[in-house]
């Protein structure tokens, strides 16, 4: 393990220690609700209406000051970003090449994106770029985890199907859906939507044949904040990478390089764990996803290649007095604020029978093993507003083989190409409410949770076939107690 990567908690007292370890134990009294759990967030939960807006509300024990800089944040979150030159100088730097115009172009109402249906366009969904390595340099450099993976040679690390004027998108994102009926135990049948994707209208010449695509839909942005706060050592104790105890769950980090720091640290956020901030994450998004330079990844022509001489010869937006990059340390501190504050919606109905009985459900199938429902976290936290507090994300955030139905073939980092870390819970069941719809897993094949639940495999195989067999009774309760999440 990494040093700085320890698995003990320093930051708590004995007796500290002890309350931690004794309010994360798993319930074993599913009668009533436990002690907190109206409030998944802890202090900061959102107590409003949980309308189209609950996940862009503010963490409730922030500031009045800081309730300023949240909303400062929320402006830039949402600002449209246009291409160099423009007379709007604080705003230019567009592309070349780009997925969004704006972070809240993909993640509309901080929700949960969605694949292209019907004449909706790709805008919070896309392609992840990567070849495995061929020279024994490329894979030392993997060993060292210098880079997590390899870009494309022509089209980089992200296919970017929009363009500023002047120069054309790299390409179009193609699916195709074969429907898989699946017979449940109680001969209920439900059908599986598996997607085929590919590439259409390739403007630079075709992909390096090692390409994978790897489709991927953005995340609902709640918790982040918290989630960066829990100790390493809590998540690294749920590790089995070997599975030792024989479950069949074997749980294992990814251990990424802060591009910041450059020392060895655990991944916890994106698909497959393989971002170790919020802040990077922004500033990973800002290059690839809008072609925005900032001091973390500072690339004002975004994920342009060398093979694309058109694209390296349009304008940036840099402007001298603000400095070497197109979006300065000012806008990444409050797009990173507001990131870390989008606040988790306190629960629904959680002393509801049926609520009740469907978690009982979700813990005698498995589902905890890996969707771990509670941490607390560290005392030490640079924000006292995240500093000991009772959440309930129901993840892991370990990488967790899913099977070969949901492998994507692309390995980052420690991820392989059939590993995906536990996505949290929190909020699904307002997916509908805030995002319009009810897509998940990590391309949007699944239309509905139960879909999402059959599509498991690999670690999860064990708990999905439990699901399959339960009668229709148990079935929704299960959905009901994870729609009041």
């Amino acid at each position: 393990m990494p040093a700085g990567l320890t698995t003990t908690r320093e930051d708590l007292s004995a007796k500290d220690a002890a309350r931690v370890k004794s309010v994360t134990a798993p319930t074993q009294d599913f009668s009533k609700p436990e002690p907190f759990e109206l409030l998944p967030g802890g202090a900061a939960t959102s107590k409003k209406r949980p309308n189209q807006d609950a996940f862009s509300q503010s963490s409730a024990n922030i500031t009045f000051e800081q309730e300023g800089t949240f909303k400062l944040g929320n402006g830039l979150f949402r600002k449209l970003w246009v291409s160099a030159p423009s007379s709007t100088q604080a705003s230019d730097g567009l592309g070349p090449l780009f997925n969004a115009r704006a972070c809240q172009s993909c993640h509309l109402k901080d929700g949960r994106g969605h694949p292209p249906e019907g004449a909706a366009d790709t805008t919070s969904m896309f392609f992840r770029l990567a070849r495995t390595a061929e020279t024994e340099e490329e894979r030392q450099a993997l060993t060292e985890r210098k880079l997590l993976n390899f870009p494309d040679p022509v089209y980089g690390g992200q296919l970017q199907d929009l363009a500023v004027p002047g120069l054309a998108g790299e390409g179009k994102m193609t699916i195709s859906y074969e429907e898989i009926p699946v017979t449940l135990g109680d001969g209920t049948v439900v059908s599986l939507r598996k997607p085929a994707y590919g590439v259409a209208d390739l403007a630079y010449g075709p992909m390096h044949p090692g390409t994978t695509l790897s489709p991927r839909v953005t995340s609902a942005m709640i918790g982040l904040g918290l989630v960066e706060q829990i100790h390493p050592a809590d998540i690294l104790a749920n590790a089995d990478p070997d599975d030792a105890n024989g479950d069949g769950i074997s749980g294992k980090p990814n251990i990424v390089r802060d591009e910041l720091s450059r020392e060895l640290t655990l991944g916890r956020f994106g698909w497959k764990a393989q971002t170790p901030s919020i802040r990077q994450q922004s500033a990973d998004a800002f290059a690839g996803d809008i072609g925005i330079s900032t001091p973390e990844v500072p690339k004002s022509f975004g994920d342009c290649t060398e093979a694309q001489a058109n694209c390296l010869a349009m304008p940036t937006g840099v402007q001298e007095r603000l400095g070497d990059v197109e979006a300065p340390a000012p806008v990444m501190d409050l797009v990173t604020f507001y990131s870390q504050n989008l606040a988790v919606p306190a629960r629904r109905d959680v002393g509801a029978r049926q609520v009740l009985a469907g978690k009982k459900v979700f813990y005698d199938l498995g589902c905890a093993s890996c969707h771990t429902p509670k941490f607390v976290t560290r005392r030490d936290t640079p924000d006292k507003a995240f500093s000991f507090q009772l959440i309930w994300p129901y993840s892991d955030f370990l990488l967790h083989d899913m099977g070969d139905g949901l492998a994507d073939g692309q390995p980052v980092g420690d991820a392989a190409g059939n590993e995906w870390r536990t996505p949290p819970l929190w909020g699904i069941g307002l997916t509908k409410r805030v995002s319009g719809h009810t897509f998940f897993l990590h391309d949007g094949r699944a239309r509905n949770l139960t879909e999402a639940i059959l599509w498991h495999s690999g670690e999860a195989q064990k708990s999905r076939d439990r699901f399959a067999a339960l009668d229709i009774a148990d079935r929704e309760a299960l959905i009901t107690f994870l729609e009041s999440l």
